[in-house]
């Protein structure tokens, strides 16, 4: 299973949210090339970047600082938050970025998405935040009227490869992951999973990937020391 540890920027900064709460944050840091740079000693092969301010404004307000990261090379990075156009998305690829997730824009323009994951392929993955069973959008502040586990199987009817599955609920909350829904996921044939919210130990992450998983996102495991980077990607780890 893919390790990637998460970078969730907001105003430069490295935070974390509880359950998705722009009021509810932690700041970790003021450095996220720094972070990178230590995953990287940890043994990451990957990294999860999120721009926060992007997600809830639309406008790449944590470019500069995503570029840094990009720039130092070592790792396969993916990027989200605020990219809803193709000018957004084909920035990013020319800078290096691996994979870009389309989060609102999935489920506000749902033909759009489906052209973007024809043309680039593995290098574009949705982004399925829920609440409720409900998909969210506009960095979490809005239910749709999708459910997510519905909006997945059109995605895979419409060509996307990989969606990146996040319960809200246990997002940053501390309280282990919802492994029930990722049971129910990765049954949807030919769509590769990654389970995002509330991983805080070995034993969920092997379970995970047990169960056919395809990668993991740490977040505030990582950083408030539940999990050790080098020894979950020792003992569930995957290039």
């Amino acid at each position: 299973m893919q390790i990637f540890p998460a970078i969730d920027l907001r105003g430069g900064q490295v935070v974390r949210l509880y359950q998705g709460d722009y009021d509810q944050e932690a700041v970790y840091g003021t450095d996220p090339c720094a972070y990178a740079r230590e995953f990287i000693k940890a043994g990451a092969e990957f990294l999860h970047v999120v721009d926060l301010d992007g997600a809830r404004d639309g406008a790449p307000a944590n470019f500069e600082s995503i570029a840094a990261v990009v720039q130092q090379g070592g790792l396969f990075i993916e990027v989200g938050g605020g990219i809803r156009t193709e000018e957004r998305i084909a920035q990013y690829l020319e800078l290096g970025v691996g994979r870009c997730i389309l989060g609102t824009v999935a489920v506000q323009d749902f033909d759009f998405t489906c052209r973007m994951a024809k043309k680039y392929g593995g290098q574009i993955a949705v982004g399925v935040d829920a609440r409720d069973g409900y998909v969210a959008i506009n960095g979490w502040k809005e239910l749709s009227e999708e459910k997510g586990v519905d909006f997945c199987q059109r995605l895979r009817d419409a060509g996307v490869k990989t969606v990146i599955y996040t319960d809200i609920s246990r997002d940053g909350a501390g309280q282990g992951t919802n492994l029930e829904l990722y049971r129910e996921l990765v049954r949807i044939d030919g769509l590769e999973i990654t389970a995002s919210g509330g991983i805080r130990s070995l034993a969920e992450l092997r379970e995970l990937d047990r169960m056919g998983v395809q990668a993991a996102i740490l977040g505030k495991a990582l950083y408030d020391g539940w999990l050790n980077l080098e020894t979950v990607i020792q003992e569930v780890g995957a290039c």
